[in-house]
């Protein structure tokens, strides 16, 4: 249902600030007691309880639709998405899952519940709602048959991109029904929205937190120009890395002279807020189509089912422990990411992705203004010791060797110039595109570090009330898609949440 004035003069059992991935999950499985009553509020629009209402750019899983967003022309790592069902709208509808590496470090983070055996009825629970699938034959292009067998050429074996394993080459598990981007939003509220226990508030902007004396005293939010203020006996924080680290400073919880600084009184010192900001760098190693890729494309496109990518490698560095993958090397062939070409021509190219990297980056204010854009630094590559720059040079090695394998030869020709990964680091660094997996900026751990800002529960140190239910609170980020992971761990959190309420 959607809120009105009256109802916001009612408080609620729970209240989840941010409507993406992780909060129509925590609606979803928190609103199935009736004797529960949550309130979902989410930033952007609401399209409405028929999928077939949404705008078609939401609903094309081919491309990647840029109109609802925070931020437009921006730096690439800056754009998130402002819609209910968050990025599973506007993302490239892949799943992927980490390796046994990421589960360790959150279960030492964390705890057992946190273990790859503890989370895997959640990695099915989540690919069952989202109705995740295989990449059906159709929809391989001529070009990503030719990865695969190039990926072979090289010595990688095929493994399953859905669950952990070891390197190798295969297919995501996508959310893409015959060509519609089937989000969290339908998945998780198709059904959940129509109970009376559930309030689904959208344009509605996250302001802060009212916190005093340890304790949550109420969330308030922006609605037409308005604002209200919503109470609960619990309120979950899951607007994303980048959004939650945000609610929190404006909140007075965070670095108390970075607080300060901003106007913001501070009622919890909690370095750890918006630091360990981790996400996944990228090079493009573009190729040259030939005649014959371009018109496979065109025929492709033609048929409606051109998709830039439906496979890729995973992958270790020379850096990289063993047993374990630290890069995606993603080929792709398609419309260009970002600008056009005229029609019957295509961008073809191999990206490497550092999926482990060691870097940290943070997330500040410039204003206590919850509309003024957030201060982001994703500092990639520039942790002290270069083990990154060191693992992106050996990902853009195995790129170049994938492009001049015989398998791509009669489809792209090979990079022209001088091998990417023997370019300076200053012109690596002009070249660094994302992954968009940000992760970490209120992460988990035991309560000695002084950077943690929640438990393994999600729960914030020295906050009654509170927790963060997101991508935020993964200490490390998984070598993967953040999505499925995602997913998973907001199903662990919201049974997490059941246990307390039940104690």
């Amino acid at each position: 249902m959607t809120a009105t004035r009256r109802e916001w003069d009612h408080g609620y059992d729970v209240v989840i600030l941010g409507g993406g991935v992780a909060g129509c999950v925590l609606a979803s499985r928190l609103s199935e007691d009736p004797a529960r009553t949550v309130c979902l509020v989410e930033a952007g629009p609401d399209y409405g309880p028929d999928w077939r209402s949404w705008p078609p750019k939401l609903l094309d899983a081919h491309a990647l639709p840029r109109d609802d967003v925070w931020e437009r022309h921006t730096e690439v790592y800056r754009i998130r998405a402002r819609v209910l069902g968050g990025s599973s709208c506007i993302n490239g509808c892949w799943h992927t899952w980490g390796s046994k590496t990421d589960h360790e470090q959150w279960a030492e983070a964390g705890g057992s519940r946190w273990s790859e055996a503890a989370m895997e009825p959640y990695r099915q629970r989540a690919v069952r709602q989202m109705r995740l699938r295989n990449v059906p034959d159709r929809e391989l292009n001529v070009f990503g048959r030719a990865a695969l067998a190039a990926a072979r050429e090289l010595g990688y074996g095929d493994v399953d991109m859905g669950t952990s394993g070891a390197p190798g080459c295969g297919t995501p598990l996508i959310n893409a029904l015959d060509g519609v981007r089937w989000n969290a939003a339908f998945a998780y509220l198709a059904d959940a929205r129509f109970r009376p226990n559930l309030t689904v508030l959208a344009d509605a902007l996250a302001d802060r937190l009212v916190v005093r004396g340890g304790q949550v005293r109420g969330a308030e939010v922006v609605v037409a120009g308005r604002h209200e203020t919503l109470t609960a006996d619990t309120y979950l924080v899951a607007c994303g890395a980048l959004g939650s680290a945000g609610l929190l400073l404006r909140s007075g919880l965070g670095p108390a002279e970075h607080l300060r600084r901003t106007g913001i009184r501070p009622e919890a010192d909690l370095p750890g807020v918006g630091a360990n900001l981790t996400d996944q760098p990228g090079v493009f190693l573009p190729l040259a189509p030939t005649p014959e890729l371009n018109a496979a494309l065109t025929d492709k496109e033609a048929a409606g089912e051109l998709y830039v990518s439906r496979m890729l490698v995973r992958a270790s560095s020379a850096v990289c422990p063993e047993n374990t993958w630290d890069l995606h090397i993603l080929p792709t062939a398609g419309d260009p990411l970002f600008g056009s070409l005229p029609h019957g021509e295509y961008e073809a190219g191999v990206s490497a992705f550092l999926m482990k990297p060691t870097s940290r980056g943070t997330v500040r204010l410039r204003s206590a203004d919850p509309a003024a854009p957030l201060d982001i630094d994703p500092a990639f590559l520039s942790d002290p010791d270069g083990h990154d720059m060191a693992a992106l040079r050996s990902g853009l090695e195995i790129a170049e060797r994938m492009a001049r394998t015989a398998a791509l030869k009669p489809f792209a020709g090979p990079p022209s110039g001088r091998p990417s990964c023997e370019l300076t680091d200053d012109q690596l660094r002009d070249r660094l595109g994302t992954y968009w997996h940000p992760v970490g900026t209120c992460a988990m751990g035991p309560s000695e570090d002084p950077l943690t800002v929640v438990d393994g529960d999600g729960r914030v140190r020295g906050v009654v009330g509170l927790r963060v239910a997101d991508a935020s609170i993964l200490n490390t980020v998984p070598a993967a898609n953040t999505q499925l992971p995602v997913l998973a761990a907001a199903e662990l959190l919201a049974d997490l949440v059941k246990e307390a309420d039940a104690r």
